[in-house]
């Protein structure tokens, strides 16, 4: 896996680990290392982590809290609310091996519940934790433009942000533990329903009989532009779907959403519905096919 080349501001070096190196993990910490950090990788798979190291540099190790001895910053990318509890507060967890001071930096998307749980019990070691899920995937990590939403301390996120912009294109601290895990959903709310809009017109122009190669090239210079238009368009219509955001993936973050929306009193009706659609496709064995492949429904 290689990364992009980019050009990295000046900041001071620090040592970070890097807990997690998966689709979205992995190009992040070569950014890190890159930009002349000094990184030390874990992964479950522990084979992942040793061939990180022979591509990148850097050095690896057998569990978070021997990657963290010495850190300044952990930064973990994992799959869920209990993978992160475990490399951070389990018995090989960072927490017991950082010093006072310590930043963890969480990349994972998670309930808002266990990124305050996570936060407090940081403080309660004189850590900070600062919950950072990101938008972009694999292609925004390896290019290094993501855009990170932050919750947590100011002055921690103030330490972390440089170091955060080695893979980013924009970071912002939106409010308190918990607040960058809402914004990640308030993103993944737009996203679903700007997918299945996308699909819908795609799979009516092909119906038509349209060139929609052509229809793209008009319709995204106006109103009906997006992201996803741009770049999930034209893959669309070829009917390729073997990359980006698995659809599992987004049932997992919906479901985040689903329950924060119950939990909050906040009516989701067009979010629900989209849930059931990813389902259909995951039933039709596209499980870790890419987000836009909503459309192989309308097929």
């Amino acid at each position: 896996m290689n990364v992009a080349d980019k050009t990295y501001a000046p900041t001071p070096a620090r040592r970070i680990a890097c807990i997690g190196l998966g689709t979205m993990g992995a190009p992040m910490a070569a950014h890190l290392q890159r930009a002349g950090h000094t990184v030390t990788v874990y992964n479950r798979t522990a084979a992942k982590a040793v061939a990180w190291v022979q591509a990148h540099g850097g050095q690896s190790a057998a569990t978070p809290r021997e990657a963290a001895q010495g850190a300044d910053i952990v930064v973990t990318c994992v799959g869920n609310d209990d993978d992160l509890r475990e490399v951070c507060s389990g018995p090989q967890g960072v927490f017991h091996s950082l010093a006072p001071g310590a930043v963890i930096v969480d990349h994972t998307t998670t309930s808002a519940e266990v990124a305050r749980e996570l936060a407090q019990a940081a403080r309660e070691r004189g850590l900070h934790f600062i919950d950072a899920p990101v938008s972009g995937g694999n292609l925004g990590a390896i290019n290094g433009v993501l855009t990170v939403m932050c919750g947590g301390d100011a002055g921690a996120y103030a330490r972390v942000q440089p170091v955060i912009a080695a893979y980013a294109r924009a970071a912002t601290l939106l409010g308190d533990s918990g607040a960058g895990q809402l914004a990640k959903m308030v993103n993944q709310i737009a996203v679903a329903g700007l997918l299945q809009g996308l699909a819908e017109a795609l799979a009516f122009g092909q119906k038509a009989g349209l060139d929609m190669g052509q229809v793209l090239n008009v319709i995204s210079q106006g109103a009906a532009s997006s992201w996803q238009m741009v770049n999930r368009g034209p893959t669309m219509i070829a009917d390729q779907f073997d990359f980006g955001f698995a659809v599992d993936w987004m049932r997992k973050d919906l479901g985040l959403v689903l329950d924060e929306g119950r939990r909050l009193g906040a009516r989701l009706p067009a979010t629900a519905l989209v849930d059931q659609f990813y389902a259909d496709v995951q039933a039709m064995g596209g499980g870790r096919l890419d987000t836009s492949s909503l459309i192989k429904r309308l097929r």
